[in-house]
């Protein structure tokens, strides 16, 4: 075999691959539960409050048992490399398909949106976090969770994937797909231009925002994770993000106008 199991993982391969032995999966699965436990803890620190984690944790599962069934042992490809894929896609793709945002939170963004819409044709600028929740009566901070929340959601929108292919063409969040279901050039440029546009906003943040958001998206940290980082409490890093969060949503949509 090409991966360097050990002599009880390698029988454990057999007995699964071979006869499709039942306990000989369960062990497995329990051979590399860290790898879905961390993929759930970096998804996770992403999420609005009201994702359970314990459903983030089974669609991770799924995506790890699917890796056992289609995983080839004789391959030249490590199994945590190929079971990350398909763990982290799994989840991703359960997300999508879930309404996680609840109904309450979506009529609040779409409010939050026409808000700052008509703070920006008044003030011809871009709205801040304070005026929205000054003109809706809301506290500042929940005006930068749900743009967040609602942000996020966008993410999972951008990042699917066609499934005409079928499940034989998937490889996890980054799947390939035949020819003929591709993105199109004009899609990738527009595409590669959001990306290169974000780019720009993103140097236009402030240091500490610029910081907090390469640890929490680039290095995937948590926000106590980076809050010791930057010698800063989880709290104001929250603030920092969401406040990060809120401009280059912003920014963006003007770009769009």
């Amino acid at each position: 075999m090409a991966n360097s199991f050990t002599p009880q993982e390698q029988q454990l391969w057999e007995l699964w691959k071979k006869e499709q032995h039942p306990d000989a999966a369960n062990e497995l699965v329990q051979c590399y539960l860290y790898l879905v436990n961390y993929h759930v803890q970096r998804i996770s620190a992403h999420l609005p409050k009201n994702v359970s984690k314990d459903d983030v944790h089974s669609l991770g599962l799924f995506g790890l048992y699917d890796a056992l069934k289609k995983f080839d042992p004789s391959r030249d490809l490590k199994f945590d490399t190929y079971a990350s894929f398909r763990i982290r896609g799994s989840i991703i793709d359960g997300l999508r398909k879930e309404d996680w945002l609840p109904r309450s939170v979506r009529d609040k963004a779409k409010k939050i949106e026409q808000a700052a819409e008509a703070i920006e044709q008044n003030q011809h600028r871009a709205a801040t976090s304070e005026e929205i929740a000054e003109q809706l009566h809301m506290p500042v901070e929940e005006v930068e969770e749900i743009v967040k929340d609602s942000l996020f959601a966008n993410v999972l929108s951008i990042e699917e994937k066609p499934r005409d292919g079928g499940d034989e063409h998937k490889e996890g969040i980054g799947y390939s797909i035949p020819d003929q279901s591709a993105s199109s050039p004009q899609d990738n440029m527009i595409k590669q231009e959001n990306y290169d546009e974000l780019a720009l906003q993103i140097k236009t943040l402030n240091e500490k925002e610029q910081t907090v958001i390469s640890l929490f998206y680039n290095e995937e940290l948590t926000l106590t994770e980076i809050g010791q980082v930057m010698s800063l409490t989880t709290s104001r890093i929250s603030q920092i993000h969401a406040k990060a969060i809120f401009k280059l949503r912003n920014a963006l949509s003007l770009q769009k106008a």
